[in-house]
């Protein structure tokens, strides 16, 4: 499997390309439209897309995979929350694209997309249905985990307790996965158990 990282344009979030056939892709968040762009520059079919959860900032280029007819799916517990006021609300009302979920995810469950199989963990705590992403040796992690630090807690759908609590099921993972976050540097799962603060909390 092949990881291409998608910088954002502005403030969004590092949007990942992945491939295992060098012809199909499936996106883990998508900052912007830039993201399609760059699938169509590499000769990537979209397949699907993967949400870790709705923030405006990681679902800004879902308006034109949809109106290309990709398949968008996101965790259980947060399909609700990512059309709610609440969330349009956020950062002074920013613009959320227009699309629709094709479906929704549990965690424990696992789906092959793109001839690649994803674990799906549910990681509630920096919004009440974010979910995480294993494929390979791979975690892709949203806003759940970042090299030495976590997602804030303080927005609507929030929870610090729930995001301790998701953080030791991350860390209670085999080996140590390479983590791809929706901020920031890569990390491994090994250096965060040692060097992360809210990971030993």
């Amino acid at each position: 499997m092949t990881v291409i990282k998608v910088l954002p344009r502005g403030f969004g979030c590092n949007s990942y390309i992945l491939t295992a056939n060098g012809s199909d892709a499936v996106i883990v968040d998508c900052a912007d439209e830039n993201v399609f762009y760059e699938c169509e520059e590499r000769g990537l079919r979209p397949v699907a897309v993967l949400l870790t959860h709705g923030h405006f900032d990681h679902v800004g280029g879902c308006g034109l995979f949809y109106l290309n007819s990709v398949p968008i799916y996101c965790g259980e517990n947060e399909k609700e929350y990512i059309f709610s006021s609440e969330n349009r609300s956020l950062f002074g009302g920013v613009y959320i694209p227009e699309f629709k979920i094709y479906k929704t995810l549990k965690g424990g469950e696992s789906i092959t997309l793109g001839g690649i199989e994803f674990q799906v963990i549910s990681t509630p705590g920096h919004t009440v249905g974010s979910v995480c992403y294993v494929a390979d040796d791979c975690l892709f992690s949203g806003d759940t985990l970042f090299r030495g630090n976590i997602g804030r807690t303080d927005l609507a759908g929030g929870d610090f307790a729930a995001i301790i609590s998701s953080l030791k099921k991350l860390a209670a993972l085999d080996g140590n996965l390479k983590i791809y976050c929706g901020h920031g540097e890569e990390t491994t799962l090994g250096y965060e158990r040692a060097n992360n603060k809210y990971v030993k909390y």
